[in-house]
């Protein structure tokens, strides 16, 4: 998916909001253990602690870069997948004629078999957007509850519609039986279209030098398809992915117990200056602690959330707007009728599907 607007420090707030509490209780613990209870052998020397969150924030730096880069490829992808079906359309009404055919068909004939390659082209992007949404063991998206409750609240249009109502539009019943009886359905579907180009080829309504430009623009879609399911199919690395994390909350663990004898120390200095100050200075470590958490954990969340572009987040790759997109291009370039057009998937919450 795609943000359309930047985020807010309200929203960010509210996407961590648990884990933020858990900072603040923590911090709020240890204040009272080492400052009034005064179990001043918790302290954790500052200096140890820092070597900590400079390693982990070059670990984090590493997870989100990492991230990026698999959500920047898979949009490079998708690009590539607009610009190849938008050629697709073109060719076929353009390249399948009666220029050389030994029996020429009538001109509806010609519009029918246009519409038969568009439409079977536009069950390939249903089935290739269905299959990058189904999700795999390593997706953990939902496992955070405020990414549930996120999930919940928009409508991933692959979630809501199946496989088999969106195919039908498309397909005849035949067809669509035989391509989802495979477990590449999307492969399956580009083997009929490499078929039907051939039948074609055979009654003269292509000749072999279109014949074999347009099976190479199907070469180009199964080289676009194999980099989405590279994608798709291969997980950040876990080792990565899990010890950041086990990295992360360590630090987060570690700050106040370094932090707070710090500001401690800072209340001995001033006691004389600022006697009231001085009183109530240790408890500024708290709202500190908090910050410096927050930052390190949300970063390391925004890493996690990146890792899988195909997922369903708020900043995943819009493939069903995409999609939705070339399906409307399609059609329209064909002559549809404006009632068998599609609209696009409405943005929920300033956000592409």
């Amino acid at each position: 998916m795609l943000v359309k607007k930047r985020y807010s420090i309200k929203e960010m707030t509210l996407w961590t909001r648990k884990e933020t509490g858990l900072f603040l209780l923590l911090s709020i613990s240890v204040v009272i253990a080492y400052s009034i209870l005064g179990y001043t052998f918790i302290e954790v020397p500052w200096t140890p602690v820092a070597l900590v969150g400079t390693a982990v924030a070059f670990m984090i730096g590493f997870q989100n870069n990492s991230a990026y880069d698999r959500i920047w490829e898979a949009r490079k992808i998708w690009g590539a997948i607009v610009n190849t079906s938008r050629t697709w359309g073109m060719m076929t009404k353009d390249m399948v004629s009666n220029e050389e055919a030994d029996h020429p068909i009538s001109e509806e004939e010609l519009r029918s078999i246009h519409r038969d390659l568009v439409n079977r082209h536009i069950a390939w992007l249903i089935a290739l957007r269905h299959a990058m949404r189904k999700l795999r063991q390593w997706e953990v998206f939902k496992e955070d509850k405020t990414n549930k409750e996120w999930a919940e609240m928009i409508h991933i249009p692959e979630h809501v519609v199946s496989i088999e109502d969106d195919l039908m539009l498309y397909l005849e019943k035949e067809e669509e039986d035989y391509v989802l009886s495979k477990s590449n359905v999307a492969a399956a579907i580009l083997y009929r279209q490499s078929a039907k180009l051939r039948e074609l080829k055979e009654k003269g309504l292509v000749n072999i030098f279109n014949f074999m430009k347009l099976e190479t623009v199907l070469e180009s879609l199964f080289d676009h398809q194999g980099k989405s399911e590279r994608i798709k199919n291969f997980p950040y690395p876990r080792q990565y992915a899990t010890l950041s994390r086990y990295f992360v909350w360590s630090f987060i663990i570690l700050i106040p117990f370094g932090l707070v004898p710090e500001f401690d120390r800072i209340d001995d200095s001033i006691a004389d200056t600022f006697p009231v100050l001085a009183e109530y200075f240790v408890w500024l470590s708290v709202p500190f602690c908090g910050l410096v958490s927050w930052v390190f954990h949300t970063m390391e969340r925004i890493g996690k959330v990146g890792e899988n572009p195909f997922e369903g987040s708020a900043n995943d790759v819009p493939i069903s707007t995409i999609a939705r997109g070339i399906e409307i291009d399609l059609l329209q370039l064909i002559d549809a009728d404006e009632e068998e057009i599609p609209a696009q998937f409405p943005v929920e919450y300033n956000v592409q599907m």
